[in-house]
């Protein structure tokens, strides 16, 4: 078999997959190019005509383990990546969920924690789909039954019902049970389809009720319409039970406490969270100051909220037990809801990008890193990022430096904003690309919608995928100089100097859906990053025209452990000699810090120019537009190969250099051998008669020391003094009792302690020779008799029991006076009980 076969080429996999064959109408297939002439049909909303046309978010493609489902307009296909990729030479083929109750185009998918239930979302419908079992591309019907559930009918399936924003399974839902639908006017709805799937369990507002006022207010209608929301992360603060919601205008608004009715939250999480919150109380105790007394009530509320949470643990979950999963509620000693926080203070405050007349947010994510312990550090594993992204591909990399708080509505409710720090300010370039056409096609931002998407594997990668292609934003350059500003020691200044100079994300342009020649783009509606041990780690990314594009990935080496991770060390550092303030002996050519690639030159097997992914067309047309973006993609190609080319001189040097220092370190290793060699030789032998004539030496001054000390202190004292005679005569007297005034005293106790002993080995036999027969005895009457009597047997046991007793008793005092006298004895034979 050839090698190739065992490539995981993804493009070929799927190329001309029926999956993805486009909807059998064609007007709709049409509709679904965004143009200029195209432009009303994305942004004008109709609540009587659910279609695919209207622009908003778009996720309409999920894996479950190896099996990838496509929603194609109101049709859900399935299909096993896992056979494919096992058998190349098989026919492609799906199958067809059949869902009577989904009877509107379907925008976003999203699978729940459990891999059973699916929800599916139109522009204003939400529905439920239970997902047949593993296996199902065996069986033989094309299409498969699979009950369906429409969610909340009277709230998004009425004339007057609000636009679906985002969907998502809360991560923390009982039996992954928990449903999030966030509609455009600011209602966050849970449902719990285990329970209800028509009237929410929880809704919590993000824009407020609008009251009746007889004067002028002049308010933007994007300042009270949601784009999307997130859920916030941590360890051991209130992350975890954080909203994060964007509005269009770019606004964001956070809610904290919020979790499930029915959550499932690990045990240890809760302990953790309470011990937070007695170290903010005691700290605030320690340290009164103006605002103490908004705090103290602040954190009474918290520490009433994690009280409640921790009565409903049930036994076996009390810290330093192992942590496990409990069912809770909400408490319901909090009488008024959770406050909603913001807008937060954009500081610095976000500049506009260059030729952009701004637009609508439309996605938010939230990102926390080292989060399970690897390479933790303890500083970048409580950095929190807040990314936000607008129309125009402006994305805001925010630092949530100061967290949220668990705040709940009162009269005296602190008017201070919350902060997060804008780091970035990252330009995906789509105004450069629209501008490439004469005139510009800047009007078609208007129907874009950009959108996050976490790697799943690595945490700090995030894919933006919009109406005109895909991009890759990697944080791990700026990730790594905030941790090291961090683990510096004048942390004040390096973070200082960090944040002056900061390292930019390193964006990538993967895929690119804009066409020059038609001035029209066919929008990604979905990306996936397969997380599965069958599937090898790549992205695909889908277009409105139902064309794949598939790229395999990269994984990253493992990073080595940092050069100033303390050693463990046998010998105490008192005992070591301080080595001198003086330069190294040694400096190394290669510097301190490892050498590593740039950013844009590491495999990460995504292109290095984006790729084209526009619907084939068979007539093409040189126009100015053409020329002018082939003569741009020429430019990029070249700056491409200079940019290769001046790697490969940098690596090259840097390989000339690590020879020549490889030459230094192998000539300095010579030289420690042969001075090592000279220590070991008549340099050490010297050494060693030397140590032994300063041992000898200081033998002899000992003993004459003792000498000198017996002689001072005979010459000091030289009769006993009273306590000393008394102490003589007292060693006497109990000589005498030990050993006996004579050779037949029998009142001396080694004279006792002789008799005992011939008593104790007279006996001995006796005690024996009774245990054996004891032995037999006993199970002799178990073979003949087993149908003992009650009262037999207990008058058999209490005589049993005073014989043993007995010897016991006698075993005890023998031992007693040999260990006075100090005398060993051998172990007695064990007594058997009765």
């Amino acid at each position: 078999m050839d090698a190739s076969d065992y490539s995981d080429d993804w493009a070929t996999l799927l190329r001309d997959h029926p999956i993805f064959s486009p909807p059998s109408d064609t007007h709709r297939s049409n509709q679904l190019e965004l143009s200029t002439s195209s432009l009303p049909d994305f942004t004008q909303l109709d609540p009587q005509n659910d279609s695919t046309t209207p622009s908003g978010r778009r996720q309409t493609m999920v894996l479950k383990d190896a099996d990838l489902i496509v929603a194609v307009g109101k049709e859900i296909r399935a299909t096993s990546l896992g056979d494919t990729k096992l058998s190349k030479s098989a026919r492609k083929t799906y199958k067809t969920l059949h869902t009577p109750n989904v009877q509107f185009d379907i925008h976003q998918l999203s699978l729940n924690p459990t891999g059973k239930l699916l929800a599916v979302a139109g522009a204003f419908q939400v529905a439920i789909v239970v997902l047949p079992r593993p296996g199902f591309m065996r069986l033989v019907p094309a299409t498969i039954d699979c009950k369906s559930i429409q969610v909340g009918q009277y709230f998004h399936a009425s004339a007057t019902s609000a636009p679906i924003a985002k969907i998502e399974w809360h991560p923390w839902g009982e039996a992954g049970s928990t449903l999030m639908v966030m509609t455009v006017d600011g209602k966050l709805r849970e449902y719990d389809i285990s329970v209800d799937t028509e009237e929410p369990v929880q809704v919590v507002s993000f824009v407020p009720e609008r009251r009746a006022s007889r004067t002028f207010n002049a308010f933007d209608t994007s300042e009270r319409e949601v784009a999307s929301f997130a859920l916030g992360k941590g360890k051991a603060d209130w992350g975890p039970l954080t909203i994060y919601a964007a509005m269009k205008s770019g606004d964001v608004y956070a809610v904290s406490p919020y979790m499930p009715v029915n959550a499932s939250i690990p045990s240890s999480y809760i302990h953790a969270l309470e011990c937070f919150v007695a170290a903010k109380q005691e700290y605030l105790a320690q340290n009164p100051s103006s605002a103490s007394q908004s705090l103290s009530t602040t954190y009474a509320y918290q520490h009433k909220y994690i009280s409640a949470l921790l009565k409903q643990l049930p036994p076996g979950t009390v810290f330093p037990a192992a942590s496990r999963s409990v069912l809770v509620h909400p408490p319901t000693t909090m009488k008024t809801p959770p406050l909603r926080q913001g807008p937060f203070l954009l500081q610095p405050s976000p500049l506009a990008l260059e030729g952009s007349e701004g637009g609508d947010a439309t996605d938010i994510i939230y990102l926390a890193f080292n989060e399970d312990g690897e390479n933790d550090d303890g500083e970048t594993e409580r950095l929190g990022l807040l990314l936000v992204v607008a129309q125009d591909g402006r994305v805001d990399v925010c630092l949530d430096v100061d967290k949220v708080e668990a705040r709940w509505e009162s009269r005296q409710s602190s008017a201070e904003l919350p902060m997060l720090a804008v780091y970035e300010i990252i330009d995906l370039g789509l105004i450069k690309i629209l501008s490439t056409t004469q005139p510009a096609s800047l009007n078609l931002l208007q129907a874009n919608y950009p959108t996050f998407l976490a790697d799943p594997i690595h945490d700090d990668t995030v894919y933006v995928y919009h109406g005109f292609g895909v991009h890759a934003v990697h944080l791990r350059e700026m990730l790594r100089n905030l941790g090291d500003a961090v683990r510096s020691e004048g942390t004040d200044n390096a973070l200082i100097s960090a944040l002056r100079n900061p390292v930019s994300a390193d964006v990538q342009h993967i895929v690119t859906t804009f066409s020059v020649e038609k001035k029209a783009s066919n929008p990604i509606i979905s990306v996936v990053v397969p997380n599965d041990v069958y599937l090898s780690y790549s992205i695909f990314i889908l277009t409105s025209s139902m064309r794949v594009v598939s790229f395999s990935l990269n994984m990253r080496s493992g990073s080595p452990a940092p050069k100033d991770e303390p050693q463990s060390q046998t010998v105490s550092e008192d005992r070591l000699l301080k080595p001198a303030d003086s330069p190294p002996a040694y400096i190394s050519l290669l510097g301190t810090k490892p050498w590593d690639l740039p950013a844009e030159h590491r495999p990460t097997g995504l292109p290095a120019t984006a790729r084209l992914a526009t619907p084939d067309t068979k007539d093409f047309r040189i126009t100015p537009d053409t020329l002018r973006f082939l003569g741009t993609k020429v430019d990029e190609i070249t700056e491409h190969i200079h940019a290769v080319e001046s790697a490969y001189f940098h690596t090259n040097t840097r390989a000339d250099l690590q020879r020549e220092e490889l030459k230094r370190q192998g000539a300095k290793v010579a030289e420690a051998r042969a001075l090592l060699g000279e220590l070991r030789g008549a340099r050490q032998d010297k050494l060693e008669a030397r140590t032994r004539a300063v041992q000898d030496g200081q033998r002899a001054l000992l003993a004459r020391l003792d000498r000198v000390l017996a002689e001072l202190m005979k010459r000091a004292n030289p009769t006993l003094s009273d306590h000393e005679t008394k102490w003589f005569d007292e060693l006497g007297r109990m000589r005498e009792q030990v050993l006996g005034a004579g050779r037949y005293d029998e009142a001396a106790l080694r004279a006792r302690l002789q008799a005992l002993k011939r008593e104790y080995g007279r006996l001995m036999p006796h005690l024996k020779a009774l245990s054996e027969r004891e032995l037999a005895q006993a199970k002799s009457l178990q073979e003949k008799n087993q149908g003992l009597g009650v009262s037999q047997a207990f008058q058999f046991g209490q005589q049993f029991n005073k014989e043993r007793t007995k010897l016991q008793k006698l075993q005890t005092d023998l031992l007693t006076l040999a260990s006075k006298l100090e005398m060993p004895l051998s172990k007695p034979p064990t007594l058997q009980s009765s």
